[in-house]
């Protein structure tokens, strides 16, 4: 009797699901989180930020090129002054 390959069941991992790197046991997979990032001596914050989180262990990656625009954005702002209001003025 000869095997047959059944082409509708796919062994692959979705694009949206990744191994974990960190404890070998999860799936990494996709979410939209906050991105907390230092600018000068300014926090800044990104809501809806994405970033591959592992479904075990919790270990988060944020998006590579979405951290590469997120440079690119405020490198653009580095040469400009920032205008700071006092709190208390």
């Amino acid at each position: 009797m000869e095997a047959h390959e059944n082409p509708t069941i796919n062994t692959t991992v979705p694009v949206s699901e990744y191994r974990c790197t960190e404890c070998a046991g999860g799936l990494r997979r996709l979410h939209h989180l906050t991105y907390f990032t230092w600018f000068r001596d300014q926090l800044i914050t990104v809501p809806n930020f994405p970033a591959w989180v592992c479904d075990m262990c919790g270990r988060r990656d944020y998006d590579t090129r979405a951290v590469s625009w997120l440079k690119t954005i405020l490198n653009t702002q580095r040469g400009r002054k920032i205008n700071r209001r006092s709190a208390y003025t």
